[in-house]
């Protein structure tokens, strides 16, 4: 039962036949958090509403260990390390492997390329820095704990958070690496060595798109630059391609490719592993890029998705998510968006 600022805790001393009149014991009244007032529950109802604040407590929340607190962020920290090297490693062996090829064919060409390089590597070592060192987003800070102060509906659905101890709005949750509250969490990432949210989700999206740019143009470049290094690839008898042929060419073409393999230069070896890594690590980021996109459109974040357990009715989905996410102000934009939508409408 939820409590009124005005009423006070009374029993009837009235007794009519049939009625059982029962004392209040300390175990049915409890304070709320949020404003501070004193509620009749049952004992029974661990989880309960003010009906004055709107706050939710639960007496059954526990309090995370932060034992391993420190190890957590080391870590973290070590990921960022690794993949900071990783980076500068794709994109100094591509630089040494790469354009000293590019160059031959031609000084606009190289130039052309090396300029590209460039932009794509400061964008994805900048992107990567904010959103690894940026603060993914604290919830604002509001008064709570007194009845005077906290207005009625001030605190409706916030919870209270045992570690940071302070209240905790819906769309807010706790990172037990981080160890702070996070507004608007989408999910805490290991490889950036910090949780993404509300004050770094934007940056974690751009590091996302620049990065599968980055290296499917590597993978594009090393296997380009292969191909111009390596003889035996370039010899392909110009015949109509059948299953035969093709198995023919595949058979007397299997040693001398092999014997190739002994020769091949060093830079040849590094294109190799350019190839596959970027390769592979392009069609990762582009997955998680695509899921990422796929729940600012529904106007969500992960942890809201595994929170609505499949209920995809509740958010709207429209291209404005991603609009309103990045920022996007142009009436162009909102032009072409309007035109989208007036479209969409008219197919349904």
């Amino acid at each position: 039962m939820d409590s009124d600022p005005s009423s006070s805790v009374s029993v009837s001393p009235t007794k009519q036949e049939g009625d059982y009149v029962t004392s209040i014991t300390e175990e049915h009244e409890t304070t709320c958090w949020g404003c501070g007032l004193l509620l009749i529950i049952s004992p029974y109802a661990p989880v309960f509403k003010c009906g004055w604040c709107g706050a939710i407590t639960n007496h059954n929340a526990r309090k995370y260990d932060n034992k391993y607190f420190w190890l957590r962020r080391l870590r973290d920290r070590f990921f960022v390390i690794i993949l900071l090297l990783f980076m500068l490693f794709i994109i100094g062996s591509g630089v040494w492997a790469i354009y000293p090829v590019v160059f031959s064919k031609g000084y606009f060409y190289g130039t052309f390329h090396m300029t590209i390089t460039v932009i794509l590597s400061v964008a994805t070592l900048s992107t990567y820095v904010l959103a690894a060192f940026r603060s993914p987003g604290a919830p604002p800070r509001i008064s709570w704990g007194s009845y005077p102060t906290m207005g009625r509906g001030g605190l409706m659905d916030y919870t209270f958070c045992n570690v940071c101890s302070n209240p905790k709005s819906p769309n807010t949750h706790h990172c037990r690496s981080c160890g702070m509250c996070v507004l608007d969490m989408d999910h805490h990432c290991p490889f950036i060595g910090n949780c993404v949210g509300a004050g770094n989700h934007r940056s974690f999206i751009l590091f996302l798109m620049s990065a599968v740019t980055s290296t499917f143009y590597v993978s594009i470049m090393s296997s380009y630059i292969l191909y111009q290094i390596w003889p035996p690839l370039r010899h392909i008898p110009s015949v109509k391609l059948t299953w035969s042929t093709i198995f023919k060419y595949l058979t007397e073409s299997a040693l001398p490719f092999l014997i190739s393999v002994e020769s091949l230069p060093l830079r040849g070896f590094v294109l190799i592993y350019l190839f596959f890594a970027s390769a592979s690590v392009a069609i990762g980021l582009a997955v998680l890029l695509w899921q990422q996109i796929c729940f600012i459109y529904e106007g969500k974040t992960y942890l809201s998705h595994l929170n609505s357990n499949g209920n995809d009715d509740v958010e709207e989905k429209d291209c404005q998510n991603i609009v309103r996410f990045f920022g996007c102000s142009n009436p162009a934009t909102r032009y072409l968006l309007s035109f989208w939508n007036f479209k969409k409408s008219h197919k349904k």
